[in-house]
């Protein structure tokens, strides 16, 4: 019998797309995944990975070519002693539909350790029962299967996270994940994520080894310490200060932020951020490091870290940032995409598969060392270096 590949159980509300854990990770990117049909082939030149990269296509594979065995586990507590099965199996992962519940009841599940056998749907469960559900491993959509280092040390380990690459497991990706390729790379150090980024969101990603270096990095980070600046692609000609020019210093956007809820001016309730008196105080403050015809590469400095801020921010001012589809082409084109995935007509309104968003630099202190300020900075990624480079040559 093939050796399963164990899966967490994750909880409903910790995914890729976490957005209250990194002022830039997003829900939305969750519910694309889940509704949409996006791939990010046949974009235009920006989008094709340097040559060699591994884009995942047979991460799901043995060497054998066969399908790994993906599993998860479920132990019956107390409190959902004498539940159906059915319904315990809702209650355990919500987002199945009640068919595909019934279709896994029928083929894919075991009591124990023994053989998949169907059970009835108003089977009882009792309290210690183990119910596991095996299936082979699907392909995954492709990204980038890989990442740089930008520093590493015994109990730190800072990546350059390339675009497209989701950082943990989720309903579509559980091999094509950031963690998964770092516990390949390094199997025998216990890494764990400090922070997040979205998977369209490349660049600087911060983790620790080992559980003391983990919980001092996720303190520095839950209490603000750590000082995160992003880079950003937008459409327009900002009137900031640019940030080569000496004294210019930079221009604070002070826009409160809050959560679309049902009945506020939005299509999108908990999904998008809408600037509003009495919302979150957020700051970002920006400057501008280029311009070219049409655009502008622009920095932004965290001040506060809220959901999507960068980008609500931005949208806001007039210059929303190139490739996003939930705040620079209306939420109309963001509800196409979820709908019908990657489109021409959607190519043409945000011109990249993916917002122009990069984790540039950060400051933090080293959990070994709290005098000691490690500054990590992680160049431009190739999709955003093309694509300004594509605007340098036109001008």
């Amino acid at each position: 019998m093939p050796v399963p590949v164990p899966v967490p159980v994750p909880d409903p509300d910790d995914n890729d797309a976490d957005a209250t854990a990194d002022a830039d990770a997003d829900v939305d990117s969750d519910v694309a995944d889940e509704t949409g049909t996006a791939q990010f082939t046949d974009l235009g030149p920006w989008w094709s990975p340097p040559t060699g990269v591994d884009m995942g296509q047979r991460a799901h594979l043995r060497a054998d070519g066969t399908p790994h065995i993906i599993e998860r586990r479920f132990e019956v507590t107390e409190d959902f002693a004498g539940h159906r099965l059915d319904h315990y199996l809702k209650r355990m992962i919500p987002r199945l539909s009640r068919t595909r519940i019934q279709t896994v009841i029928r083929s894919q599940l075991s009591r124990g350790e023994g053989d998949a056998r169907p059970f009835r749907t108003a089977t009882t469960v009792a309290t210690g029962d183990t119910w596991v559900i095996r299936r082979p491993a699907r392909a995954e959509p492709p990204c980038p299967r890989t990442f740089g280092v930008l520093y590493k040390d015994a109990s730190v380990l800072v990546v350059d996270k390339p675009p497209g690459l989701p950082v943990h497991a989720s309903a579509k990706f559980y091999f094509n994940t950031l963690m998964r390729v770092v516990s390949e790379r390094f199997p025998d150090e216990a890494w764990q994520i400090c922070h997040r980024l979205d998977r369209e969101t490349s660049g600087v990603l911060v983790l620790a080894n080992g559980a003391t270096a983990a919980a001092a990095l996720k303190a520095t980070f839950a209490d603000k310490r750590a000082e995160k600046t992003y880079v950003a692609i937008v459409k327009g000609d900002p009137p900031w200060p640019d940030a080569d020019e000496p004294g210019a210093g930079e221009l604070a956007l002070d826009f409160p932020l809050h959560l679309a809820q049902p009945g506020d001016p939005s299509r999108l309730p908990h999904v998008r951020m809408l600037v509003r008196d009495g919302g979150l105080p957020s700051m970002t403050c920006v400057s501008v490091l280029e311009r070219v015809p049409g655009y502008a590469l622009v920095r932004c400095r965290l001040v506060t870290g809220r959901q999507h801020q960068i980008r609500a921010h931005l949208a806001h001012a007039g210059f929303p940032i190139v490739g996003d589809k939930l705040y620079g082409a209306g939420e109309d084109a963001f509800i196409r995409f979820c709908d019908r995935g990657w489109t021409r007509e959607l190519a043409l309104a945000v011109e990249l598969p993916r917002q122009a968003l990069h984790a540039w630099r950060i400051r933090v202190p080293h959990p070994d060392r709290p005098t000691e300020r490690l500054e990590i900075t992680a160049p431009l990624a190739w999709d955003l270096e093309s694509f300004l480079l594509a605007r340098r040559s036109a001008s």
